[in-house]
């Protein structure tokens, strides 16, 4: 029964999920959360970059395959699906406004943090998920405006395009990444000696994000705007088109070959949608627009994303462990048999 049950980490998210519902943090406070955030994603990072070598910087960077099933993954089959869901699901079902949400949420980028945390946990190509989800937010800024373009025949040129959005990308990721690997020489030894340090900053970043993104929703009117049916309505949909690509990255990644740890990295890179980059993105490209309705499949995604993706992370860190331990066992049972004959 053990194994049906939700794991610590898993009832984690859901206490963190109802605290924001009940308890949201907002005015200064927030402010204030999102510093004490943005550090802990910093810190995540730079750990990251300090344990790892920088030969297998360089193998994740020139893995260009991943890189490329990723990304066709992030802003071509995603897309796809939902306009297959518009001619299927009929508009008494799937109101028009909460569709065009679903249209925006399909041509977003991936996330960063999460996806590479998820990564991290279930013991995944690391290097190769930090080079693939940044690199999905940076073709993002220039990719989903475009497809927004041409999904809902609207001028969008060069409207998801901000520097700032660039600028935190690479002052929030990738500064502290490379300040791990330059120190990496000297601390890299000591941090992969010590695993555990790793984990409280893997779960507790993603932790913080999940109140952070939920707090600013419940605030905004999350609960009030939207009838029960229309919530529910975007969460099953939303469910239905995150199983449909996850089976699709999970089994498509072993049917193209790719190693465990390479599944791993397509699997949670390609499957997530950022609500970091895609509020943003709403608000500029549909500027004088109510964005409610546009924003909400992404917001509720988001948070089925992350629940979903951690308990499929738990599960390939616990195999990765029967793994590991069967193979311990198989050697003690060949020394034995070495030293018998």
């Amino acid at each position: 029964m053990r194994r049906f049950l939700p794991d610590t980490f898993t009832m984690l998210l859901v206490l963190t999920v109802l605290t924001a519902s009940f308890f949201p943090v907002q005015g200064a406070s927030s402010h204030y959360f999102g510093i004490a955030t943005n550090f802990a994603i910093g810190l995540l990072f730079f750990l990251h970059g300090a344990r790892l070598s920088r030969d297998v910087v360089i193998a994740g960077m020139l893995h260009w395959r991943l890189h490329l099933v990723i990304l066709l993954t992030t802003f071509g089959i995603f897309p796809l699906l939902v306009l297959a869901m518009g001619h299927i699901v009929p508009d008494s079902i799937l109101p028009v406004s909460l569709y065009t949400g679903m249209l925006f949420l399909s041509v977003l980028p991936s996330t960063v943090q999460s996806s590479i945390a998820f990564t991290s946990i279930a013991g995944g190509n690391v290097p190769a998920a930090i080079c693939s989800a940044s690199a999905s937010n940076i073709f993002g800024m220039f990719l989903t405006p475009l497809l927004v373009g041409i999904l809902f025949s609207v001028g969008g040129q060069g409207g998801g395009f901000s520097w700032d959005v660039l600028w935190q990308i690479m002052l929030q990721l990738l500064a502290p990444f490379i300040a791990g690997q330059l120190l990496q020489p000297w601390i890299g030894d000591w941090i992969r000696s010590k695993k555990k340090i790793l984990m409280p900053v893997d779960r507790g970043s993603i932790l913080m994000v999940v109140y952070s993104a939920f707090s600013e929703a419940v605030v905004e009117g999350l609960w009030h705007t939207f009838s029960v049916l229309d919530i529910v309505t975007v969460i099953i949909a939303n469910m239905v088109l995150l199983a449909m690509v996850l089976c699709i990255t999970m089994f498509g990644s072993r049917a193209l070959g790719f190693e465990k740890a390479d599944e791993i990295t397509i699997t949670f890179c390609g499957s997530k949608k950022s609500l970091a980059s895609g509020v943003p993105m709403a608000n500029v490209i549909f500027a004088g627009q109510g964005i409610g309705a546009i924003v909400l499949p992404l917001m509720l995604f988001h948070q089925i994303q992350l629940m979903t993706c951690a308990v499929l992370a738990q599960k390939y860190a616990d195999a990765a462990k029967r793994r590991e331990a069967a193979k311990a066992q198989a050697g003690t049972k060949s020394g034995e048999a070495t030293n018998a004959a």
